[in-house]
């Protein structure tokens, strides 16, 4: 294993995850400074580990060796994470507009919904241009 590997593997598995950990507890001193009321925090950090996850997916297959945590959090992203999100953007309909906090909570389980169906719908339709026509 040489040094960039390394470096590569720590990056992505460590210093990556981490920085995400202290952006959130940051967030979650801010949220008690402000004295914000039904804080979002189990929300806030589910919709963290699923763009964290997502990131380190994607560094995971441009970077490293795929592996079988890399599976396996696939396998949430696709299956797991849609479901979740869902139920993020459904229960902050009506308190989206309590705090900053809240807002951003419904906006980013939409986001991930929204990109969810943008990418079901180009594989989809890249299984069906590939697709052997010959039977036709």
């Amino acid at each position: 294993m040489t040094a960039t590997e390394i470096i590569t593997g720590l990056t992505i598995h460590l210093v990556i995850p981490l920085s995400g950990l202290l952006f959130f507890l940051q967030l979650q001193i801010r949220m008690k400074k402000e004295n914000i009321q039904n804080k979002p925090e189990i929300e806030l950090f589910i919709i963290f580990a699923t763009y964290g996850g997502l990131l380190l997916v994607i560094l995971t297959e441009l970077f490293g060796d795929w592996s079988g945590m890399a599976s396996l959090g696939t396998f949430y992203l696709i299956l797991g994470a849609p479901i979740v999100m869902g139920l993020i953007f459904y229960r902050h309909r009506h308190t989206r507009n309590h705090s900053k906090y809240h807002q951003w909570t419904y906006l980013l389980a939409f986001a991930y919904l929204i990109v969810y169906v943008i990418v079901v719908v180009i594989f989809l339709i890249t299984l069906y241009l590939m697709g052997d026509r010959s039977t036709y």
